[in-house]
């Protein structure tokens, strides 16, 4: 064996050293039943057809590669964003790693998260006894300040009350009686990633501002509140916080993560690091009013803050790209009467600058994309400003009410007319549509490499780079980093657009003397 003390090498050359091939080849023909090279080359060549696409696209009773997660996964996100505060899954173990891993993955950070390990038994005689050792113990053990509580499918499935169990935990003595404990049902079966996210930051909201309403006035505090929906992007929090700084707005951002998953390397460990503090949560009906960046993932949340808080609430589209980050700073502006700055308005020129710049290279480029409703539908707007055409727009968590919103923003540009919208659908859709209908670029999450690498596999001739946006990004480091909203956003993506495009260009310009034309210095 090639793998010693001496040499130590990663997976990759590893495996191709020649013990490791034969090893491999001898698992294949021995155990694995395979059909042989041209049998695989056969199958894989039908999948790439428009006749499997139309088979691939009546499928109804599986989903491979969704472009989503679970419920849980943004409770987690949506309860970190909080002072203190320690998540807590009603489910299984395993359920939780998957939760913590994901996230681990994708922030390169670690992710506080406990479970309360539900087993055969609760499956069958409920998990109450599970949550009553649970909570004593996180309790204990963490020293939180508040433990948001979600639930996993079993909980689910068996019908565990969580508003039943918690009271009678606090009854039985394991918990004080006045400990902040709000919780959100959230079954991974139905709904996604983005779901969970707002049935939980309904629960906190709920929980500090139900039955405290008694003193509240909306615009007493002098605040304005921003909620983030399930945001990936730490470069995103940052942004909101700088551009209501410049504009001297007071403002309360509810679930903010950015410092916890963002901690340094100095020797410390912070289980707890920045986020929104309870006083803020519970003063926030006296704010202004309340704005969601993300409306089209918040319906439960934006409801109960119009109905309890009485404020406006009022939907609105993402701040991506030039024009919605336009409005966005208006509506702030006209909320709070802060006018907007003349370092924001040279921000902005120097977007415009930029577009005008790259609108040559971008013009007419056609592009696949997926994601959360919200940053499509913001993609999509900022691709058509740019002068590009969204060609294949798929949004596995989405409903007919968003496509219906998402066709009128693509009818009101000359770059959207041919667009495709899929609601419902999966990745392996997507690969369908980019090998009958190829675009020159997908923009996606990392999960998008599976597809580009049949299309390589394919020929060159059928390539789809993959631009490396969304969520999650495990495949490179630190993108997570970066910012995808207002002018300095936009800025992110123009440039990243724009130099994956020009970077494909120098691979297709590579011989000598034959393709190496086309100002190859100066683009």
């Amino acid at each position: 064996m090639s793998q010693n003390v001496d040499t130590i090498k990663p997976c990759y050359p590893l495996f191709r050293d020649e013990d490791y091939k034969e090893n491999l080849n001898a698992k294949r023909e021995n155990w694995e039943d395979f059909e042989g090279a041209e049998k695989v080359q056969e199958t894989f060549d039908w999948t790439t057809t428009k006749e499997y696409q139309e088979l691939n696209f009546q499928r109804e009773a599986l989903t491979i590669n969704p472009a989503k997660a679970c419920q849980p996964l943004g409770a987690v996100l949506c309860s970190l964003g909080f002072e203190k505060t320690l998540p807590y899954v009603h489910g299984s173990q395993g359920c939780v790693a998957y939760f913590r891993t994901y996230f681990n993955r994708h922030f390169k950070e670690p992710i506080s998260c406990v479970s309360d390990s539900m087993t055969e038994d609760a499956a069958v005689f409920g998990g109450q006894k599970n949550m009553f050792a649970g909570l004593e113990n996180a309790k204990a053990l963490y020293k939180p300040e508040m433990i948001a509580v979600s639930t996993t499918c079993m909980a689910e499935v068996i019908g565990d009350d969580l508003n039943a169990f918690i009271r009678n935990t606090k009854k039985e003595g394991h918990i004080d009686e006045g400990f902040p404990t709000p919780f959100a049902h959230t079954p991974s079966f139905v709904g996604s990633h983005t779901t969970g996210w707002d049935n939980m930051w309904e629960g906190i909201a709920r929980c500090f501002t139900l039955n405290e309403m008694e003193d509240k006035e909306p615009g007493k505090n002098g605040k304005l509140n921003i909620v983030p929906g399930f945001e990936t992007y730490l470069g995103n929090f940052r942004v909101i916080k700088r551009m209501l700084s410049e504009m001297g707005v007071e403002y309360s951002l509810l679930s903010d993560p950015e410092e916890v998953l963002d901690t340094p390397a100095d020797g410390e460990f912070r289980m707890y690091a920045g986020g929104t503090s309870l006083d803020e949560i519970k003063d926030a009906p006296n704010g202004i009013d309340t704005l969601f960046l993300q409306s089209w993932q918040s319906d439960k949340s934006r409801k109960y803050v119009q109905n309890t808080w009485k404020h406006a609430a009022e939907k609105f589209d993402i701040p991506m790209g030039l024009e919605w980050t336009d409005q966005f700073l208006m509506r702030v502006s006209e909320l709070t009467g802060h006018p907007i700055p003349e370092s924001l308005e040279k921000e902005r020129g120097r977007l415009v600058d930029m577009m005008t710049d790259s609108h040559t290279w971008l013009h007419g480029k056609r592009f696949a994309l997926w994601g959360d409703p919200d940053f499509v539908l913001g993609m999509t707007k900022f691709l058509m400003e740019l002068g590009a055409e969204p060609r294949h727009l798929l949004c596995h968590n989405a409903n007919k009410r968003w496509k219906k919103h998402i066709t009128k923003v693509l009818e009101s540009s000359p770059y959207g007319q041919g667009a495709e919208v899929h609601i419902g659908k999966d990745l392996w859709h997507m690969r369908s549509l980019v090998f009958t209908d190829k675009p020159d670029f997908m923009i996606g999450n990392s999960y998008g490499k599976f597809i580009q690498r049949d299309t390589i596999t394919k020929g060159k001739e059928f390539h789809v780079p993959l631009v490396r946006i969304g969520f999650p990004i495990f495949d490179r480091h630190h993108l997570h980093r970066e910012t995808t909203l207002g002018y300095e956003g936009a800025i992110y993506i123009l440039k990243t657009l724009v130099n994956e495009i020009l970077a494909r260009l120098d691979e297709e310009t590579m011989g000598m003397g034959t393709t190496d034309y086309n100002y190859d210095l100066i683009r």
